[in-house]
């Protein structure tokens, strides 16, 4: 069976909480779960550095502004931890080559990595905490769902996670045009407070 619906599922946990896929997909495999996850994700170092990493970004993600600047950092980290995750398990099977692996789970770990920074700038603007600490945890709790049935019925979850990220995406560009129309508004309220004052009151 090709790996590709595991790579593309995993692609897309790690652009929302990489540490989350490396520990899950690691504790899978040392327990003897599933034998299609390789051994460096199963190493007790790599184990225990993915399980600090991910109460730092379960803290982190719920806290405004903290959240979008901890997603600004990793820009780069879950794309590329989604294109190594993507190798290793294509090397782990040998159906798939690693390169093309990479490129899959590297490109889908971006992309719903966008969805995810690009949602949270909007929700940082609404009512807070309780947005980001109910978004953070339904997160967490979809990747854990995602990938756990991924192990089981990992073309299924690839369908579900494709679903999602188009669903994503969908409502970026969503929340991007209406932030956009705002923020015009904004700005023609100002000028035109601006050349209320610069022309003063009328006479009398």
């Amino acid at each position: 069976m090709s790996v590709l619906p595991l790579v593309f599922t995993s692609g897309w946990a790690s652009g929302i909480n990489a540490y989350a896929v490396v520990l899950l997909l690691g504790v899978f495999g040392a327990t003897g779960i599933s034998d299609e996850v390789p051994e460096a994700l199963q190493r007790p170092d790599v184990l225990i550095a993915a399980g600090v990493l991910f109460v730092c970004e379960a803290v982190a993600d719920k806290i405004p502004y903290v959240d979008s600047v901890w997603d600004s950092v990793h820009t780069v980290i879950r794309p590329v931890s989604g294109a190594v995750v993507g190798a290793l398990l294509a090397g782990q099977s040998g159906s798939l080559p690693d390169l093309a692996a990479g490129a899959v789970g590297g490109t889908t770990a971006l992309a719903s990595h966008a969805v995810k920074a690009g949602t949270r700038m909007a929700i940082n603007t609404s009512p807070e905490p309780f947005s980001n600490v109910v978004m953070s945890t339904a997160e967490d709790l979809g990747v854990g769902g995602i990938i756990s049935f991924a192990m089981f019925y990992p073309e299924a979850a690839a369908i579900i996670a494709a679903v999602l990220l188009l669903l994503g995406l969908f409502l970026l560009v969503f929340l991007v045009s209406r932030i956009r129309r705002f923020l015009r508004r904004r700005a023609q309220r100002r000028e035109e407070r601006r050349l209320a004052a610069r022309t003063g009151p009328p006479p009398p």
